[in-house]
């Protein structure tokens, strides 16, 4: 099997691991034990394993991954059968390091084609995961990031064609934290205090089990790194917080129940040039804000409730809660200046990008057209900044979109017309676009050559066919 491009490795696997069945046929778990339904703030919560590289260069971390069905403890009383990245839901961690290249031996024992992408990763065309370059049932692929670019909160989920929605739903989702020697020497919190949070939510049936269906509105439960509203002990100390929203369709407005602020420290692309207090922050799906908060401030035995107040009820408002402990040393910090300043310059080319949906046949749209990966959407010169003009067409509530683009990362000019603030001033690779409304952004491809996607990642939209190619040319 060779890749679209023919220079991808693509190789065989072994037929030995778990069981495998297409998503809509998994297996129907039974009950473990006759438990009440969870209770909110019940649970710990549980931090992603880290994964561990297979071999080590002196230039290059090698992972190796398999792609396959596992159950998983989701709600108490149930197994839950999930597809993940080495069975894990959400999968493992990747702390790659700025600078040092990593591959990962993604293996395919699932009985259904899968691609991975590398959400905010810069790089070339063909380790992106286009729908295109697939990886067939017991085969592998690999996938060589570079890790050229600022550290930040990146996360890697499958991108096969009109299957993404199902897949990241099921579970192919997990952390990538590219990470900078150089951020070390700003203090911030670190180690065990530096925890990813990757927040989505889920239908769940009465045995336990995960029940897709497109463009579903009955997705009611909240799950945060794959448990349903945990809790976590903290120390009263500086605490850094990587919120992802992993969602396939709903936003999520947080803020701590006490309304004291967080600070700000990161957006999609990394740091900030300078911290910002807010007294919350909202985010669409795929987007990434790292902030810090001081449980510090709080007496031992204090509980501080992370709200959705874009939930209505208290299912989908309380996300989780903190358990403040002891008050222990902390000599973490939050210095005035961060990263370096984003500005890509002048633009000399001005485009116009719709977002629709046509009621009568229930498909989504970019300037009219459904994605057709053989089909080249726009063409861009390498090094030239454009503005796009971003329009949301629809004006319908529940016809939000947002608009992500691969291959880099752009300015947030305005928002109807409006400034924007917080973490959209940073540097940014998935933005909301309003309903009825615009946004526009200012963007530069700068780096390869080859054909990249730019979608609106409300995955299910994008499924249905709101996702478009652009081709970046010399």
């Amino acid at each position: 099997m060779l890749s679209r491009r023919g220079i991808i490795t693509l190789g065989a696997v072994s037929a030995t691991g778990a069981a495998v069945h297409a998503v809509g046929v998994v297996r129907r778990g039974t009950a473990a034990a006759a438990e009440a339904p969870s209770k909110p703030f019940s649970r710990p919560l549980l931090v992603p394993k880290t994964a561990v590289p297979v071999h080590q260069s002196s230039t290059t971390d090698y992972y190796d991954m398999a792609i396959r069905e596992a159950s998983a403890l989701i709600l108490p009383g149930f197994r839950t059968w999930i597809f993940g990245y080495d069975g894990l839901f959400p999968g493992p961690t990747v702390r790659a390091s700025v600078g040092r290249r990593v591959v990962i031996r993604q293996r395919n024992r699932l009985r259904r084609n899968v691609v991975v992408h590398l959400h905010g990763g810069l790089v070339a065309p063909e380790y992106d995961g286009h729908p295109a370059d697939i990886i067939p049932p017991g085969y592998y692929r690999d996938y060589v990031y570079p890790n050229r670019q600022p550290s930040a909160t990146l996360w890697y989920h499958d991108h096969s064609h009109r299957g993404e929605a199902e897949m990241v739903f099921y579970g192919l989702a997990g952390f990538y934290l590219l990470e900078d020697p150089w951020e070390r020497g700003l203090n911030l919190p670190a180690g065990r205090y530096d925890i990813p949070l990757m927040l989505r939510d889920a239908h769940f049936d009465k045995r336990g089990q995960l029940v897709f269906a497109m463009d579903d509105r009955r997705r009611d439960t909240l799950l945060v790194n794959g448990r349903p509203q945990p809790f976590l002990d903290v120390y009263a100390r500086r605490y850094r917080l990587r919120l992802l929203n992993g969602s396939n369709q709903r936003n999520f407005t947080l803020r701590l129940s006490d309304g004291a602020p967080m600070t700000v420290i990161a957006s999609d692309g990394g740091l900030l040039p300078a911290p910002l207090r807010v007294a919350g922050v909202t985010l669409s799906p795929a987007e990434r804000v790292d902030v810090v908060v001081d449980f510090g401030r709080y007496e031992p035995g204090t509980r501080v409730v992370l709200l959705n107040t874009a939930g209505t009820n208290g299912v989908t408002r309380n996300v989780m809660r903190f358990h403040v402990g002891r008050r222990v040393s902390d000599s973490s910090r939050v210095p005035d200046r961060l990263g370096q300043g984003f500005d890509l310059g002048s633009a000399t080319v001005v485009r116009d990008v719709n977002l629709h949906m046509d009621p009568r046949s229930g498909q989504f749209f970019i300037d009219g057209r459904a994605f057709d990966m053989k089909r080249v959407d726009m063409k861009i010169r390498r090094g030239e900044t454009e503005i796009w003009r971003v329009h949301n067409r629809d004006r319908l509530p529940e016809t939000m979109h947002n608009l992500h683009l691969h291959g880099t990362h752009f300015q947030v000019l305005d928002r109807n017309g409006g400034p924007v603030a917080g973490h959209e001033t940073g540097r940014k690779d998935t933005v909301a676009v309003p309903v009825g409304g615009n946004v526009r952004i200012k963007v530069r491809y700068d780096r390869h050559l080859g054909r990249y996607l730019y979608h609106c990642h409300l995955l299910d939209h994008s499924s249905m066919g709101m996702m478009a190619q652009a081709e970046i040319v010399g």
